[in-house]
């Protein structure tokens, strides 16, 4: 039923799919390169209805939710936008943060080239949550909380503190890496009165597929039960 090289089948429930996302597919079709995960998506599984709730970015792999019909599409709006469906991403940098955990608070602008900047004001600020541990080497694998949605928030967040993220060619050009290290770890959420959980390690790079790095993760399998202080 899946194409294994473009997604790989997580969960299909009645009123939604999680996949696992890989790391360089676009979620968007690219012109003459060729249609993007959604729509293959759609096709490959042959569902006649099919709605985005959130999106991860082309560098970005792990988990990503669809709805199967559109009341669905439309309570996952609402719980997005109060904040209710709790997500979690790992990543890897090799640049030592002014501060190894805590929170990243702020609003976003445009930059240039498609970037983005963090800014000192908090009029609708972007807020991540995060947790860093040593890999050895200079390395660090974050665990990230956003607490808002907003484009290329994490890749933002991690650079503003002095840790770019490995392989992001956006915030991190001199960066030399077989992909970027994002990866969307942990999902969630209540639907219609029903609670659901998701955990999904990386499964691609080679430096997530390091036994330390391996062995860090594991110690993260519950990602919602670590000590976040509350906002």
């Amino acid at each position: 039923m899946a194409d294994s090289e473009t997604y790989q089948l997580v969960d299909l429930q009645e009123d939604f799919v999680v996949i696992d996302k890989p790391a360089s597919i676009n979620f968007h079709d690219e012109g003459e390169i060729g249609s993007g995960l959604f729509n293959r998506l759609k096709g490959q599984l042959g569902l006649p209805e099919l709605y985005p709730v959130h999106r991860l970015d082309k560098m970005t792999s792990g988990l990503l939710l669809f709805a199967r019909n559109k009341s669905t599409a439309q309570e996952f709006q609402r719980l997005f936008n109060e904040h209710k469906v709790e997500k979690y991403y790992l990543a890897i940098s090799d640049r030592k943060p002014k501060k190894k955990q805590g929170l990243i608070k702020g609003d976003m602008a445009k930059s240039r080239r498609g970037m983005w900047k963090l800014l000192r004001s908090i009029e609708n600020p972007a807020i991540s949550q995060f947790f860093s541990y040593g890999l050895g080497a200079g390395k660090r694998l974050f665990i990230i909380k956003p607490h808002s949605g907003k484009t290329h928030q994490i890749r933002v967040a991690l650079n503003s503190i002095g840790s770019p993220i490995i392989g992001d060619k956006a915030y991190y050009a001199q960066s030399q890496a077989d992909r970027g290290y994002l990866h969307a770890f942990a999902l969630r959420f209540k639907l219609n009165q029903q609670a659901f959980q998701y955990m999904l390690p990386p499964n691609s790079g080679e430096l997530f597929m390091q036994s330390d790095t391996q062995q860090q993760i594991t110690a993260l399998s519950a990602p919602w039960e670590l000590p976040w202080p509350n906002l």
